[in-house]
Formats: C-alpha cells, sequence, structure tokens
C-alpha cells in the first residue's frame, strides 16, 4: 500500500481543516444515523474492539423479528436500539436487546425493504410502502403525525430513512414503475409540512431540459432518489444520488443525456436550489443509476487539501469529486464493463451506442454495487465496497406494453448470462487503483472503526477483517450472510457490533 507523505505545515492544516469539514462522527458512542453521521463514511471513531481482542468476540443478545427480512440498518440513540422492516418499527434497550415497544401499520405498497429510521430529538422517523412519513414518540412508540410524500396508486412507496439537516428532514424517494419522477422533500420535522421540493426531471423550457428530446419524453420521469444522501454543514450542502430514466432500456425514446437522472446532485439545504450536478451514467440504457451512497471524503488530492465526495456506482466507475464546486477529479475502473468509450470534458463517461439494447440482442458485460452501502476509513484512505464483478448479459428492447395496469417503464429486458464475482474491494481514493480485493459470496454493507477494524458479511459468515488487507480477524456462522449493514456502538461502558440474518438482530460485544 502506497503511503502518502505530507509536510508538516500541510498535515497541521488537513487536520483543522477535516474537524471543520463533513458532518461530525457520532457522539458519546451512539450511532445516530443510518451511516453513523451525515457524512456516508460509515466510519466509527470507537477503539475498545480493536486488531488485539477482536477474535474474543462473543454474543451479548439476538433480538428474533419473527416478521419479514431486516434489510435496514438499525439506529442507537440514548441507550434505544431502533429497527425496521416494512410497516413495522422496534425498539430494544441497546445493552440487552429487551423489547420495549413495537409498531405495526399495515399498508399497501411495494415492500422490498425498509432501510431504518432516523431520529430527531426526542422523535423516530420512517417511511411506508404506501409512500408516508410517519412521525413516532422515541420512548413510547406512539404515533404523532404521517404525512402522504407521493401517491402510492403512481407506484411510488417510501424505503430509506429521511436525513436529518440541521432542524429539517430530508427525504427521499423510492418507485421504479409507470412513470414516475424522483424528487426530494424537505420536511419539517414538528409537523410534516414540506418546506421545498427539488424535482429530478426537469420540466419543458427548465434548465436540464434541453438534455431531453421532446416534452413528451420527460413525461415518462425517472431519477428516483432511492438512497439517504450525505450533507456537509459548513458548506450548508445536500448531496444525493439519482436513478434511471424512462423507459429504462429504451433509450431511442429519449435521446440526449437526460438530466438529472443518473446524477450526482449538489442542492442549498435551505432552499433547494440546485448548485452543481454529476452525470456517472449520461442517456443509461442498461438501468446503471447513480443512486449508491455518496461519501464525503476531507484529505489531499495531488498535493493540497480538497473536500471531496466518492461514488462507486452502480456503473462499475469510481468517482472523485471537489464537493464544492463539482470539479471531476478521479474517474476509475473497479472492474470490467464495456459499456463506457472513455470521457467527456467533464469527466464524464461517454456511453458506448452499439452496447444499448436491441430486439435481436446485444451482449453486454457490467460491474457494479447496488444499495449494499460502503465505508471510507480516513486512517488508511481507502473506500471499501462490495461489489459485482464482470457480469455478461444479453439486453433486449421490447414493444413497451402495459405491466399490472401501469406503462413499462423498462422498455426492455436484461437476461444475464453469467453471475460474475462478488468481491470486497479496498480502493485508495487517490488513484481509484484496488488495493486490496477480497472474494465474497453475498452483498451487505460495510462498516470500519478507528481501530483498524472492517465489519461485513463473507459466504454465510458475519466476519471481522483488518481494513490494512482484509485478513479475517473473527467470523461468526450466525445461520446465515448478513441481511443488513453493520453497525458498532458503545453503551454501558462496553463495544457493541450488531448485525441482522434475516428476522434476527445479533450484538456482539467485547468483554
Amino acid at each position: 500500500m502506497r503511503t502518502i507523505r505530507v509536510s508538516a505545515c500541510l498535515a497541521s492544516t488537513l487536520a483543522a481543516f477535516t474537524m471543520a469539514g463533513a458532518a461530525s462522527a457520532q457522539t458519546a458512542g451512539e450511532w445516530p444515523a443510518l451511516n453513523g453521521d451525515a457524512s456516508g463514511r460509515r466510519h466509527s471513531p470507537l477503539t475498545k474492539m480493536n486488531r488485539d481482542n477482536v477474535a474474543g468476540l462473543t454474543e451479548a443478545w439476538h433480538f428474533k423479528a419473527g416478521a419479514g427480512v431486516i434489510k435496514g440498518t438499525p439506529v442507537m440513540v440514548n441507550g434505544i436500539l431502533y429497527f425496521t422492516v416494512p410497516d413495522q418499527v422496534w425498539a430494544v434497550e441497546a445493552a440487552t436487546g429487551k423489547e420495549l415497544w413495537h409498531i405495526n401499520r399495515p399498508s399497501r405498497g411495494d415492500r422490498i425493504a425498509n432501510r431504518g429510521v432516523a431520529v430527531y430529538k426526542n422523535k423516530v422517523y420512517f417511511g411506508a410502502p404506501d409512500a408516508f412519513l410517519i412521525c413516532l414518540k422515541a420512548d413510547t412508540g406512539e404515533k404523532l403525525w404521517e404525512v402522504a410524500m407521493a401517491d402510492v396508486n403512481f407506484g411510488y412507496y417510501m424505503s430509506m430513512p429521511p436525513l436529518v439537516v440541521k432542524d429539517k428532514l430530508i427525504v427521499g424517494i423510492s418507485g421504479d414503475a409507470g412513470d414516475v419522477t424522483g424528487f426530494l422533500k424537505c420536511v419539517d420535522p414538528d409537523t410534516g409540512k414540506v418546506l421545498w421540493t427539488w424535482t429530478s426531471v426537469p420540466k419543458w423550457g427548465e434548465p436540464g431540459s434541453e438534455t431531453w428530446p421532446n416534452e413528451e419524453a420527460l413525461r415518462h420521469g425517472g431519477g428516483t432518489t432511492w438512497v439517504q444522501g450525505s450533507y456537509d454543514p459548513e458548506l450548508n450542502l445536500v448531496y444525493w444520488g439519482t436513478g434511471n430514466p424512462h423507459p429504462v432500456l429504451n433509450g431511442r425514446e429519449r435521446a440526449g443525456s437526460n438530466l438529472y437522472t443518473c446524477s450526482i446532485v449538489a442542492l442549498n439545504a435551505d432552499t433547494g436550489k440546485l448548485v452543481w450536478y454529476f452525470q456517472p451514467s449520461p442517456h443509461d440504457t442498461t438501468d446503471r443509476d447513480a443512486t449508491e451512497s455518496v461519501v464525503l471524503i476531507d484529505g489531499v488530492f495531488h498535493g493540497k487539501p480538497r473536500r471531496m465526495l466518492a461514488q462507486a456506482s452502480r456503473n462499475g466507475l469510481f468517482f472523485l469529486l471537489d464537493r464544492v464546486t463539482g470539479e471531476h477529479l478521479l474517474t476509475s475502473e473497479f472492474g470490467p464493463q464495456n459499456w463506457s468509450l472513455g470521457l467527456n470534458r467533464r469527466g464524464e463517461p461517454m456511453p458506448n451506442p452499439n452496447k444499448d439494447p436491441s430486439p435481436d440482442g446485444t451482449l453486454f458485460r457490467s460491474t457494479g454495487t447496488n444499495w449494499w452501502v460502503p465505508s471510507y476509513s480516513p486512517a488508511t484512505g481507502l473506500f471499501y465496497v462490495n461489489a459485482n464483478l464482470g457480469v455478461w448479459s444479453l439486453t433486449y428492447l421490447t414493444n413497451g406494453a402495459v405491466q399490472d395496469g401501469l406503462p413499462d417503464h423498462q422498455g426492455g429486458r436484461e437476461s444475464p448470462l453469467s453471475p460474475g464475482d462478488a468481491a470486497l474491494l479496498a480502493l485508495d481514493y487517490q488513484t481509484g487503483a484496488v488495493r486490496w480485493k477480497l472474494g465474497y459470496g453475498n452483498p451487505a454493507g460495510i462498516l470500519t472503526t478507528a481501530s483498524g477494524l472492517l465489519f461485513t458479511s463473507n459466504s454465510g459468515y458475519l466476519v471481522a477483517l483488518d481494513e490494512r488487507n482484509g485478513d479475517t480477524l473473527w467470523k461468526r456462522n450466525a445461520g446465515g450472510p448478513a441481511t443488513n449493514a453493520p453497525i458498532t456502538f458503545e453503551v454501558e461502558g462496553r463495544q457493541f457490533v450488531v448485525m441482522a440474518v434475516r428476522d434476527t438482530v445479533y450484538a456482539f460485544g467485547t468483554k
């Protein structure tokens, strides 16, 4: 692994800069948000669990929810752990796993997953399959209010928690059917009142609409804001990734780059106004969206301190941007793909039109990641991501028939020919190079800690690795692979790491 040396003066500058940059880390050993804090790094400052003692981790408790698969990341605040499945929320004691309360709010809508809750002051917020945002009292689970964020009848639903930004909530939306258009809403946490809305697909005549052929193409929408974004409090910018345009595979109906789908956007947190954008997948025709986590990095790049943003995208490329201006700093492949011909003047990929879906089928090779959240460690300068490498598929155009009463949002079909190779990658953000790689049997989220540990899941095992080289330091067979992302916290003087396997939450602790 390459070591980066900086002068004492530069190191001092960088230390002060880093502390002032992205949203602060956990407070008092808690895990208060989906990714630990608003930076998206999923990196904990806790060190009681370390390379010397992690081999002795033992199960402290487990909680069997008995309902659905737990895909969401738990949140721990004030000694209480909150976790979800669609329509349901549990609160348990973080030290013991004892249930404190449980709510079940049946609804209609897509139940693909629920990614967790947000906690603000004494309230808990979660999104439901019917696209309602629900507010609960944190200590009792009593419902305080619920407000519809979108219409479930059009195929909208909610699968992720809002992002807490100052005294507001930023709410994204899920949905991949019909002609739904993605958006972000800023919501008052006390009332649910919408304060501003930013829409992923512009109206005809607005900036960005010139990247679509006509008004009719814009009406088909896209750009769903599936995965929680990040926030820089000093810049007061919210960063978010958006999904693919519609129809997903039939690009013939929507010539152009199709902004602001498959994009990373920076918005003013107070107004929702677009400050800058970068498009990882212009004119996407292979469902390689840009909704993966956007991770804020403060560090040195080419010899000077930078505020940066990184994403390992579903299209198989790793991007590093200046998060102040959106300037492109680096693009690298983290696995084989054949959809891009190179980069344009903005540093964005140029799609290969010969790899668009066709009536007779197009042979397509891809690498990517998905909702499996990555992690970044400031100690190693490495960005860790679970990915699927080198998948071969045939992609076809179809006639766009109506499905389940809604327009076919795909416009085509993808037929996998090979499953590809699942792997955990450690990427050097300075170069995009893969510093180490570990073959994996299943996707899962990632957690790193200040003591040099990386937690994830491997081929049915829950594992702790040395983040420097991927060496296995601890593993546990809990009856299957992790179905969510791990978290860590400290309570009653003991550090815990928590992961879920199907409908059961497991907590492991130091002695």
